[in-house]
């Protein structure tokens, strides 16, 4: 195989069309696309053989001069380039022999780029499988392409949230390829400013000729610098202590942004954001990829503590920088294109609006992420919460307009079964929505993966990082782990039942209640809410002498008291909830006609959650108790 600085000229033309291509190359450094275009044109009528190299080049060069806009043009070019150059056996393992003669090595780029424009259309799976055949073979590549596969491969992982791999990865490269140093430099004079995305055709790619060394070393020099930066952040999104130098460009001092905020010095990170924005106004250096990544950064800080408000307000003003970005993807460069991140940031300003009770807010935010993150169960069990928490504030206000003497009667007690399909904030759509949360979630956790090994164990080659797997089914967020999986299946539970219990449907109420009571690492609270649903299913259901098994007063006692009241829920104390226990017990023994016991249970109900129903049901006993006018009682008094 002929090398990348080595390659031998096999015929006397050679020296001309070498010559040729050299122009070529120093007249796309210079941005001289049209010179260079033409000097193309002269090999291919000179009747150079390599014709796959000088048909690619032409296709980059031709990109390059649209701006770097029209890229599906590029894309195709590059996969009619891909159908008609077959690889000899032998050279299309090797792929790196960068000479005028082999036109695996136009294939070999060609399948590279190809991998870049489905990365910055944010398409990673698509970009994965075009660059796995480049990765299987990374060691018989030359250095350079070599550098740029490893780190594209790398940004991939990191975009995908396989962190895992991506540590695993990163200690092949370390080990195996040497392509990057035993640890993070801490001397600020041998950092390189690396860039966040890899361009679509780098130097290399363009004159993929004899007496390229120099262009492959700057492609190398470059990947250095990137790989270095990515394996920086790999550490931190791994949790391993690395020390952070800053160079002085916003790409390391936003790493150490989100150092801070991965190891919970909150101040520090929304600090070192607002010195990177300050820097950067003063410098005039700010562009709306920067200021929505600040922005978005910045109201993930405040919604981590819980300054919702302040949380939704940069959230929005991410949105509007983002907007800039997005606002015509047709006529925007890749790099733009891989910059608009609205779904994310519409995701983050859902999470806040539930957070700040708008549920109507939130349920339009999250309707636009779950289009691109469907199989993500976490989000549609937050879009089921938006439809509840809209239910149920469109109950309360019925309750008080009804309450006020309005003339009209509550309405919220009417289902439409027929609108389930139909995205609006319903209990009929919640239904829907908890129905794929639940799917999702068992098919993941009967996947779920877990680490045997620490990354000392770990045998540093391709086989071993191609192995380990992520628990990175929750995209956008980061990885989930066994114990936050188990918290949200138990709030999927304990939603599907409240919401087949307000449509009616106790028998699935009762299997859900029945599955949350089942459930590994119960937290007191959501004990709590399967044994009361479960009750009142079997209520319903005309099982009173089962539901009182469930409405035992004396479990609540047993409940941690800081789990109650650290939850953003009605039930803020012990009292609250031994009060709506034994409410829902009194409501039981009512049915079974023990009146005395159910009159016993009420006198002890003294807190204000369940004060007006106590009330009414206190009457509704007397009523009966007195035998006088029992039958004119309506039994929608126990509602």
């Amino acid at each position: 195989m002929d090398s990348a600085d080595s390659p031998t000229k096999t015929q006397s033309s050679d020296d001309e069309n070498y010559s040729l291509l050299c122009q070529a190359h120093e007249q796309f450094n210079n941005t001289e696309y049209d010179r260079c275009l033409e000097l193309l044109q002269q090999l291919d009528t000179k009747g150079e053989s390599s014709g796959p190299i000088l048909r690619h080049n032409r296709a980059v060069v031709n990109f390059y001069k649209s701006g770097c806009i029209q890229h599906a043009a590029l894309l195709q070019e590059l996969e009619e380039l891909a159908t008609d150059v077959k690889a000899p056996q032998g050279m299309g393992e090797a792929g790196g022999g960068l000479t005028l003669k082999q036109g695996a090595s136009a294939a070999t780029v060609a399948r590279y780029n190809k991998a870049v424009i489905y990365y910055h259309r944010q398409m990673y799976g698509t970009a994965l499988e075009k660059l796995a055949p480049l990765v299987t073979r990374l060691e018989a590549l030359e250095k350079g392409m070599s550098a740029l596969v490893a780190t594209l491969q790398l940004q991939l992982l990191l975009a995908t949230n396989q962190l895992n791999r991506a540590e695993a990865f990163l200690d092949y490269l370390q080990y195996t390829l040497n392509l990057v140093e035993k640890a993070p430099s801490s001397n600020p004079d041998e950092a390189v400013l690396a860039t966040a995305t890899t361009a679509a055709a780098t130097p290399s790619t363009v004159v993929a000729t004899q007496g390229s060394d120099a262009t492959v070393a700057r492609a190398a020099g470059d990947s250095s610098g990137s790989l270095q930066l990515l394996q920086l952040l790999t550490h931190v999104l791994n949790r391993k202590p690395v020390v952070i130098t800053e160079d002085g460009t916003p790409h390391y001092a936003a790493l150490k942004a989100q150092q801070y905020y991965i190891m919970k010095d909150f101040q520090m990170a929304a600090k070192q954001l607002m010195r990177i924005n300050n820097e950067c106004t003063q410098a005039g250096t700010v562009t709306p990829q920067l200021s929505t990544c600040i922005a978005n950064n910045m109201g993930v800080i405040h919604l981590r503590v819980r300054h919702y408000a302040i949380a939704a307000k940069f959230f929005q003003n991410a949105l509007n920088f983002d907007k800039q970005l997005a606002s015509n993807l047709r006529e925007s460069t890749l790099q733009t294109m891989s910059s608009a991140h609205s779904c994310e940031i519409l995701y983050n300003l859902g999470i806040a609006m539930l957070h700040l009770r708008r549920p109507k807010e939130a349920f339009q935010c999250l309707l636009v992420p779950v289009k691109q993150f469907h199989s993500n169960p976490r989000l549609w069990l937050r879009m089921a919460e938006a439809c509840i928490m809209e239910h149920e504030a469109n109950l309360a206000e019925d309750e008080r307009q009804s309450l006020a003497g309005a003339a009209s009667p509550p309405s919220s007690t009417s289902y439409a079964p027929q609108s389930a399909g139909v995205p609006e904030p319903t209990l009929e759509f919640a239904a829907l929505c908890l129905r794929s949360a639940l799917t999702l979630t068992l098919h993941h956790k009967a996947r779920f993966h877990m680490e045997e090994e620490t990354p000392e164990q770990r045998d540093p080659t391709q086989q071993s990082w191609r192995q380990l797997q992520d628990n990175n089914f929750c995209t956008p967020s980061k990885p989930i782990s066994l114990e936050s999986l188990e918290n949200m299946l138990a709030a999927i539970y304990a939603a599907h039942s409240f919401v087949s219990l307000r449509l009616g449907d106790h028998v699935t109420a009762l299997e859900m209640a029945e599955h949350l009571l089942s459930g590994e690492r119960l937290s007191d609270a959501h004990k709590l809410l399967g044994h009361m649903y479960a009750g009142e299913a079997l209520t319903l259901m005309d099982k009173a002498a089962e539901a009182r098994d469930h409405l035992d007063p004396t479990f609540v006692s047993s409940l941690d008291a800081f789990d109650l009241e650290t939850r953003d829920w009605q039930l803020k104390s012990l009292d609250a909830a031994q009060n709506v226990v034994r409410y829902n017990l009194a409501v039981a023994m009512t049915l079974q006609n023990d009146y005395q016991q159910a009159k016993t249970f009420l006198a002890t109900l003294t807190h204000s959650i369940v004060s007006i129903k106590a009330l009414a049901l206190r009457r509704y006993i007397d009523l009966k108790m007195g035998a006088s006018n029992a039958n004119a009682v309506s039994a929608a008094a126990l509602s």
